[in-house]
């Protein structure tokens, strides 16, 4: 949920490097910043409330003098968002300086231990307990850095990546259960969180397995593992286009990455994604479960009706949050299907590696083919979308349409229409849909804005979409969206139909579109104001979003779009960043 980052080198003065990197990885958290640098033997810590640009201009950390350094940006999840919880945190000394992302589950029984033998705490984090847990083992160890990380760690419960600056010139770092990463060129290496923290500066760089420590020392690296033994990782070439991660002509990532969707829709269809492998695993196995979280999960649901309808294939599908409570009863020869954007989820990956000790195969959609779930699983798919850096997902939401649709496609032997050139046309059909951009802009200025509650009802393969809209709805724009089965209506969400409800409408001419039309009439005689999303136009609505004519299976991977649309111009009505919406971060790595 927090960035880190931390640099060794002579690229330039560590300040301005580690404030561009922050920026860059922001989606993580956005709460609070803060970086630390090492001159002259001394560390300085700056570090504040906001977001990296407004504590920069405030307290001028770019600044700080040293060529060595660490930053963090954080999502709050102990103590309040002040400026001394804002990492990094010093030892008593000040002869250590730490970043952490991730929980310290046993912080309370470790701070009173600590305080006992005279530490003074100076936030509510529970990050601190690892500044004075190394400051401990570092006099015990006489200096020795690597013994005090390894003893450090040992102490720890919980899932933590922790970087440390030692006034001897050092930086280490540690993870378990979150993300870090090694960056490496010829006249640097960095500590990150995400490659984004240093992929202006190289592209080569090592993922540390679970319960490794990294020591970098005159411009040397040394790896050891859980063991303490020296070990070597392999290094891997980042693929991704810096240039992908900048806003270009768009006023926000948000706004860009939907219009993105029409180009990145087809990059998962490449030679090293594997499909015939991954659909030979569910073909053979005895039972699927899919499992995500948010947009994932939504997606997840999507996946089991065209599994169901077209494959003739059963699965179920948990949150991650839940699943994690039936994953032990997980038989072997079933298949898990995790989609995760990130990789990252924590609860995704907690659920996932129950079910992997049950004998289940892990079968993993992802967009970050070197994440730590990616890596557990026997086989994976790339989103293959590029970063994403709005918080809201949009078009890896769509790519995860567009794999799920391919693989129904194979197992049902052809039984859609799916194949390349039906591809290519839903590709032209999503630009003439993103066209509509302007018509949802005004609409959305025609509404009040301080409209309370939005309701979107989809049925069938639709709902999925309905619950997907109203998510992004509350994500960017702080309303009130509730996604309804149609059907359901009259045992119990019609009580909250009147006058001042705003309702938007899924209903292509499809199988289900007379039916939908049918609770249409039920809102409207309530006075609701309706917003009607189909390829026909109807009397019942009061305003008409008009998708281009398609196989009626294949709606929901264009009429999420106007929903995406909807949901960023609501957050600019009402002057909100659509990138950073309040209290999310874009990779929940913590339960």
């Amino acid at each position: 949920m927090c960035s880190i980052i931390g640099y060794s080198g002579q690229i330039t003065l560590a300040a301005p490097l580690l404030v561009e990197s922050l920026k860059k990885m922001e989606y993580r958290g956005y709460d609070s910043v803060g970086i630390a640098t090492l001159n002259k033997g001394d560390i300085l810590v700056s570090k504040g409330v906001g977001k990296v640009a407004e504590v920069d201009q405030q307290m001028h950390l770019n600044e700080l003098p040293g060529e060595i350094g660490i930053g963090h940006t954080r999502w709050a999840t102990h103590g309040g968002v002040t400026d001394k919880n804002a990492h990094p945190h010093y030892s008593c000394s000040s002869n250590i300086a730490v970043v952490h992302n991730g929980i310290i589950e046993n912080y309370r029984e470790l701070k009173t231990e600590l305080e006992k033998e005279g530490h003074v705490f100076k936030s509510q984090t529970d990050s601190e307990v690892i500044a004075h847990l190394l400051e401990i083992n570092y006099d015990e160890f006489h200096f020795n850095v690597k013994d005090a990380m390894i003893k450090t760690c040992e102490r720890i419960r919980g899932s933590f990546a922790f970087v440390a600056v030692f006034s001897n010139g050092v930086i280490a770092g540690a993870r378990y259960d979150e993300p870090l990463i090694i960056g490496i060129s010829s006249d640097a290496l960095f500590l990150s969180s995400d490659v984004l923290g240093f992929l202006k500066h190289t592209d080569r760089a090592i993922f540390l397995d679970n319960g490794d420590v990294v020591i970098v020392e005159n411009k040397k690296f040394t790896i050891f593992d859980a063991q303490q033994t020296i070990v070597s990782r392999p290094i891997t070439q980042v693929a991704w286009e810096l240039g992908s991660a900048e806003k270009g002509k768009f006023a926000h990532y948000t706004l860009k990455e939907i219009h993105e969707q029409s180009e990145t829709m087809l990059k998962p269809f490449v030679p090293t994604n594997d499909f015939d492998l991954f659909c030979k695993y569910l073909d053979n196995a005895s039972n699927i479960y899919i499992t995500g979280s948010g947009t994932s999960y939504n997606s997840g649901l999507l996946g089991k009706s065209l599994l169901s309808k077209f494959a003739k294939k059963k699965s179920e599908v948990y949150m991650s949050s839940e699943f994690q409570y039936f994953s032990d009863t997980v038989e072997p020869n079933s298949v898990v299907i995790a989609i995760s954007q990130s990789g990252e989820t924590a609860d995704v990956l907690h659920s996932v590696k129950k079910a992997k000790e049950n004998g289940a195969k892990i079968l993993s959609i992802v967009n970050i083919p070197t994440s730590s779930l990616a890596r557990m699983s026997d086989c994976y798919i790339s989103l293959n979308c590029g970063p994403e850096i709005g918080v809201a997902a949009t078009k890896s939401f769509l790519n995860q349409l567009m794999i799920l649709y391919n693989i129904v496609f194979i197992l049902s032997n052809h039984n859609i229409q799916f194949d390349s050139r039906e591809q290519d046309k839903l590709q032209e059909l999503v630009k003439r849909v993103l066209k509509l951009d302007d018509k949802i802009k005004v609409l959305i200025n025609s509404l009040d804005r301080n409209l309370k509650d939005i309701y979107i009802l989809g049925r069938s393969i639709h709902y999925p979409i309905a619950l997907e809209g109203s998510l992004k709805i509350k994500e960017l724009a702080y309303i009130h969206a509730e996604g309804i089965a149609a059907g359901e209506l009259k045992h119990g969400p019609l009580a909250l139909i009147d006058k001042e409800s705003v309702v938007i409408v899924l209903n292509p001419n499809d199988e289900t579109y007379q039916d939908v039309v049918s609770s249409t009439n039920e809102i409207k005689s309530r006075g609701a104001f309706i917003i009607g999303i189909s390829d026909l136009q109807n009397e019942l609505y009061d305003e008409f979003i008009e998708l281009p004519k398609i196989f009626g299976y294949l709606y929901p991977l264009i009429e999420i779009i106007p929903l995406q649309i909807m949901s960023y111009y609501l957050a600019i009505q009402k002057q909100l960043d659509p990138d950073y919406p309040r209290n999310l971060a874009k990779s929940v790595t913590v339960k």
